[in-house]
This record gives structure tokens, sequence and C-alpha cells, in this order.
């Protein structure tokens, strides 16, 4: 009886685990100023979603340089519009700007970073999406996130 009740409470568990959402993700950009998804999924159930950015490239963050940002679709050209004048020390990120809703620093050739963030700051009436603010970057590297 005991074995019978260990077995059950081990499949309730792992059954448990399985559905669990899955709350974070791992991005990687390139030289070729590309990301390797263009789209993040963030379930529903999520409390906060945690994006680790990766630059599996070799060329260092002054020269090829990425970051992931999160916004509004319409708000990511401005964003990046007003950061040029940021700087990389900034992470071509205009100080303070509330539109974005959350950021990577600007990372080089093998390094890594992440950022979490609270999902409930996302509307699901609204659009969003993600980029990288690096000058001239944003045209090849964005794509959508998508609460599902």
């Amino acid at each position: 009886m005991f074995a019978k009740l260990v077995a059950v409470s081990l499949l309730t568990l792992a059954s448990s685990q399985l559905m669990a959402a899955e709350c974070e993700v791992t991005v990687d950009s390139t030289d070729q100023m590309t990301f390797n998804t263009k789209d993040i999924a963030i379930d529903k159930s999520c409390k906060t979603f945690t994006v680790k950015l990766t630059h599996g490239g070799t060329l260092p963050k002054n020269v090829m340089g990425h970051n992931l940002v999160i916004s509004k679709e319409a708000d990511m050209q401005p964003i990046a519009t007003d950061g040029l004048g940021a700087g990389i020390d900034k992470d071509y990120l205009k100080e303070g700007d509330t539109r974005v809703i959350a950021h990577t620093k600007i990372i080089g050739a093998k390094e890594s970073d992440s950022v979490t963030f609270d999902v409930s700051k996302l509307d699901p009436t609204q659009k969003y999406g993600f980029f990288c603010s690096f000058p001239g970057h944003i045209s090849m590297m964005k794509g959508t996130v998508t609460l599902k």
C-alpha cells in the first residue's frame, strides 16, 4: 500500500511539473544582426517572465553589440530613435523611458544578460514586440511578444 501511495505521489508531482508554464526564454543574437527567434510567447499563467540574451558571435559590443528591449509595438522605433543619443554606456536607451517594459544591457561576443519582468505589465489588448536598440539594428533585429 505504501509503495502504491509513493508511486501515485511521484506521478502527481511529475505531471504538475509538466503542466507548469515555461516562464523564461533564451534568445541568441549573432554578428549577422539576427535574433534566433521572431516571437517570444509568454504563458498568461506566468507571474514573472525572464528573457536571457546570449551573443553567439565573435565581435565585441562596441562593434556588434546587442540588447533586447520589450515595449508596445508602436513604441519600438520611437524608443530606438530616442535612445541613439544615450550611447552604449546607457544601452542606447533614453534614461527613464517609461515606454520600455524591460531590457537587457548591451552585450558582445560570448556574453549574456537577462531581465525578469512582471507579466501583469502586459495588457492582453495591446501588441508588444522586442528589438535591439543598438544603432541601426532594429531594422533586422525585432520580433513579437505574445501572451498565450
